[in-house]
């Protein structure tokens, strides 16, 4: 089943079940991949789909910082909620010992020597974290890695 397809079955299980926190956070994902086809001219495949998400899980997180940060406890649980929702949807999240890995993997591969060669490791990285690792995560990691 595509992820397309699963976004509109949760929807309709969540219409059923009144539960409208769930209920909005699928819609505003289904409203963000139907702007970016109308954008792209065209159907956005399952990967595509996980970079909407991905940016939808970057915005809730920014979010959650913002309102703590303004002390607005009734705002972070909703986004906290609503990260949940979405994480659904993204493939199983990498830890920090598979994300290591895969750097140390990477920059074997490219031979990258120092801070100057980050651009060569992120770029042969990004595919593989893709939708399964947060971009700022993985970027400090590689940073350490390479300091």
């Amino acid at each position: 089943m595509s992820l397309k397809d699963q976004l509109t079955d949760s929807m309709k299980t969540a219409m059923k079940a009144r539960d409208d926190l769930r209920l909005s956070a699928v819609r505003m994902v289904r409203s963000m991949v139907k702007n970016r086809e109308i954008d792209q001219k065209k159907e956005l495949d399952d990967q595509e789909i996980i970079e909407v998400i991905s940016t939808l899980v970057k915005q809730r997180r920014e979010s959650i910082r913002m309102y703590r940060e303004g002390n607005r406890p009734d705002l972070v649980e909703k986004e906290e909620a609503e990260l949940e929702v979405l994480l659904g949807f993204l493939p199983a999240q990498l830890s920090s010992v598979d994300i290591e890995v895969l750097i140390d993997r990477i920059i074997s591969e490219t031979g990258a020597q120092g801070a100057k060669d980050m651009g060569r490791v992120m770029k042969a990285l990004t595919p593989l974290t893709a939708g399964k690792a947060d971009g700022k995560t993985v970027s400090d990691l590689v940073k350490q890695k390479l300091a």
